[in-house]
């Protein structure tokens, strides 16, 4: 499958030259062989991608993730990280992060 649509990539550059910043997430993206969430609301022209990030450790955060080290990683039985294809952002990142940050994982 592949992880970034020109569409998405499209969406995602856009938010990122916006200076608001209160940007719901373009996709979600997950470990299918562990815990680890990604939800993206950025990317800029370098892959530095911006979003929250859960681990599955009971500590989301906010910050920078680099596409290319989540495109190239391979975990167990060689599978790598996978987009949700069924995931629409309905509110600001922030509002995911405070949800997150209340239960302790991403919820969306």
């Amino acid at each position: 499958m592949k992880l970034l649509t020109k569409e998405i990539e499209k969406k995602l550059r856009a938010n990122a030259a916006d200076p608001d910043g209160n940007h719901a997430p373009v996709m979600k993206l997950f470990n299918p062989t562990g815990a680890a969430t990604w939800l993206i609301s950025e990317m800029d022209e370098n892959g530095m991608m911006f979003g929250l990030a859960d681990r599955g450790m009971g500590s989301p955060e906010m910050g920078y993730i680099d596409f290319n080290e989540l495109a190239e990683y391979r975990g167990p039985m060689g599978l790598g990280i996978e987009r949700d294809l069924g995931f629409k952002g309905t509110k600001p990142l922030v509002e995911y992060y405070n949800d997150a940050k209340a239960t302790g994982r991403i919820t969306a």
